[in-house]
């Protein structure tokens, strides 16, 4: 289990103490093997978050919080530009000397600047207060550009939709690219599916199923890795559960509990999966019809397809093409740029556009 303190000053922007909860959230809810525990801590001084809709908060952790954490954030705030607490530089002091990471959102790495603890070190915040940053802490090497900084062990990001960018980059971190990716389509990508059938005599499904393929996914370092990217690179051939062992070099037998006890699935249900899954990625980027997306996937069959990709997603693969692309649409309008026909195979290339399009207004 590891442990995540999010330090919450006075005038916390109340989406940087949300964007945590979310994205850890979401990786531990479709993620069997993932475990985080976040414990809100809050600094003398706290009276209520940021403008435009302060609340109070009350949490049972003060800065005594920080001496169990893993990992600690430390979100923006409306004292920024001030001289951080003696007592709110010796706790962080006091992690890093514990070995903790340390990630800052947005204005929060001021006050991370403040402590010294990133003098010779790169780092980046909003876009907007980045030449000041530079101006008031020229020991540190300042990215203007307001992207992830990797100064292990410490972070920094531009604090857009609450510093999502920064916590997936802790969980690729801790987990892979592939949780970092599915948690990432979990936050950004919830389809909007039609009031009515999607298709002729098919009913609407909730939307929160749309996703739910790609949780096939190995843990790094699994003794399977070179097992489950060998089927993934062979998904439109006829694969049998003998030749997944005979690859392993496992008896069906060994082979189908070590795939139970690492990912919850037989191998087969695995293979299924990871064809759903590279169909849903064929669906998002280009316009192959479904018959070649059917053989491209080894599902043989359009029908095949359809009836898989309803199990798995809750939707139909043409209705799930026409939501990604109008969710696509969306948020590239909102960037101010013309919508694209073919769309990015990886999440993150998507909602970039829509968290730019903020990060001027990010705190």
């Amino acid at each position: 289990m590891s442990v995540i303190a999010v330090l919450a000053l006075d005038g916390v922007p109340g989406h940087q103490l949300t964007g945590p909860g979310l994205s850890f959230g979401t990786a531990v809810r479709h993620h069997p093997h993932v475990a985080y525990e976040l414990w809100y801590c809050t600094a003398p001084g706290l009276r209520a978050t940021g403008s435009p809709a302060p609340f109070r908060i009350d949490t049972p952790w003060g800065l005594e919080g920080l001496e169990g954490a893993d990992t600690v954030l430390l979100p923006g705030h409306d004292g920024f530009r001030d001289e951080p607490p003696a007592e709110v530089v010796d706790a962080l002091r006091a992690a890093a000397d514990r070995g903790s990471r340390i990630g800052a959102i947005g204005t929060g790495t001021f006050t991370l600047a403040a402590t010294g603890l990133l003098d010779g070190r790169r780092a980046t915040t909003s876009r907007r207060h980045a030449a000041e940053l530079a101006r008031r802490h020229p020991l540190v090497e300042v990215d203007p550009e307001g992207s992830v900084v990797d100064a292990d062990p410490y972070y920094s990001a531009a604090g857009v939709l609450g510093g999502l960018d920064l916590c997936l980059r802790l969980i690729t971190l801790d987990h892979g690219n592939p949780v970092a990716v599915e948690t990432e389509r979990q936050i950004f990508l919830q389809l909007h599916l039609p009031a009515g059938p999607a298709d002729a005599g098919e009913a609407a499904v909730p939307a929160a199923r749309a996703d739910a393929a790609y949780r096939a996914v190995t843990r790094p370092g699994s003794g399977l890795g070179p097992t489950t990217r060998w089927m993934e690179a062979h998904l439109d051939r006829p694969l049998t559960l003998n030749d997944i062992a005979d690859h392993a070099g496992l008896t069906v037998r060994s082979l189908t509990r070590r795939f139970r006890a690492e990912t919850g699935l037989t191998p087969l249900q695995y293979l299924l999966r990871a064809r759903i899954q590279l169909a849903q990625r064929l669906l998002e980027r280009g316009d192959e019809p479904v018959e070649r997306i059917a053989a491209r996937t080894g599902l043989g069959t359009p029908a095949n397809l359809r009836h898989h990709f309803q199990h798995h997603t809750g939707t139909s693969p043409r209705t799930y093409r026409t939501a990604f692309r109008s969710l696509v649409s969306t948020l590239t309008w909102a960037d101010g740029r013309q919508p694209v026909q073919d769309t990015p195979t990886a999440p993150t290339a998507t909602s970039r556009s829509v968290r730019d399009s903020i990060a001027d207004g990010a705190r």
